[in-house]
């Protein structure tokens, strides 16, 4: 029996031509590739800014379910429906608290597509994208720093701390403000005082960066699986071998039922 770890290479490797890997390593967002046909449906590949959000190493998430970034505060409803959304094949966009390697929890915007396969509909893979949540402050409200509560780093303005997942702690200490409130640093970032209950709502600019996200990776996934002539989409183009079967048979029955019908019809007709 071929090992999970045989099983991970060749799910890339099967799917998409040499230097996908690279390529998806240039990219800067979080996300990971699942394989649903795998047992467990683990991840296949974690890109660089997840490792770094999440704190793990590579080698510590392949073969993973992404249900060990879970913990005792993760929403089951919100978790039962990414779930259901796996079964039915289909995207979802939703909050969700993940946690660290090292325990600490925060908010995230999670963003699954599946990838289908353009030559028989079948998802080869689940795409999720994870968009920290962060809110811009406001201005006239306590903002921490200077001028009316703009925050600063050197003259470069930081406009945006954790959202409802996070009670800021005020301070002068500039150095102390941009290791708070860098985008850029979230592993670092102390979430001792996470409002776990939530719910913390993404913005309209998080969920358009975790859209772009998308595009930008399928981008890459297209353009090296059409090099090994296996073309994927994240739009079913085709359907499934069953679904196939199933629409022939429907045809099939309302043909037969419609045939029946004018058979009894004339039958019944006076001559």
């Amino acid at each position: 029996m071929e090992s999970q770890l045989g099983l991970i290479e060749k799910s890339f490797n099967v799917k998409y031509s040499d230097g996908v890997r690279e390529a998806l390593d240039e990219l800067p967002d979080s996300f990971t590739i699942t394989d649903p046909s795998i047992s467990g449906h683990p991840i296949v590949y974690a890109s660089r800014g997840f490792l770094k959000v999440f704190g793990y190493s590579k080698n510590e998430v392949l073969g993973k379910n992404g249900r060990v970034f879970q913990g005792p505060k993760t929403n089951r409803r919100s978790v039962m429906a990414i779930r259901e959304a796996i079964r039915e094949e289909r995207g979802i966009q939703i909050s969700l608290l993940n946690y660290r390697k090292d325990g600490t929890p925060f908010w995230m915007l999670f963003n699954m597509c599946p990838v289908y396969s353009e030559k028989d509909g079948r998802v080869v893979h689940f795409l999720g994208i994870q968009v920290p949540i962060l809110r811009r402050r406001n201005s006239l409200g306590g903002g921490i720093g200077r001028n009316g509560g703009v925050c600063y780093d050197g003259g470069n303005c930081r406009e945006y701390v954790y959202k409802c997942c996070r009670r800021e702690v005020c301070s002068n200490s500039t150095m102390e403000v941009d290791r708070a409130l860098s985008v850029d640093t979230v592993s670092g970032l102390d979430h001792t005082e996470v409002d776990v209950e939530g719910p913390c709502e993404a913005s309209d600019q998080e969920k358009t960066k975790a859209s772009v996200a998308v595009n930008n990776i399928m981008s890459v996934l297209a353009n090296y699986s059409e090099l090994n002539g296996r073309l994927v989409s994240d739009r079913r183009c085709c359907q499934s071998g069953m679904s196939l079967l199933s629409a022939s048979l429907n045809i099939s029955f309302e043909l037969t039922h419609t045939y029946q019908t004018c058979q009894l019809s004339m039958q019944v007709m006076p001559s």
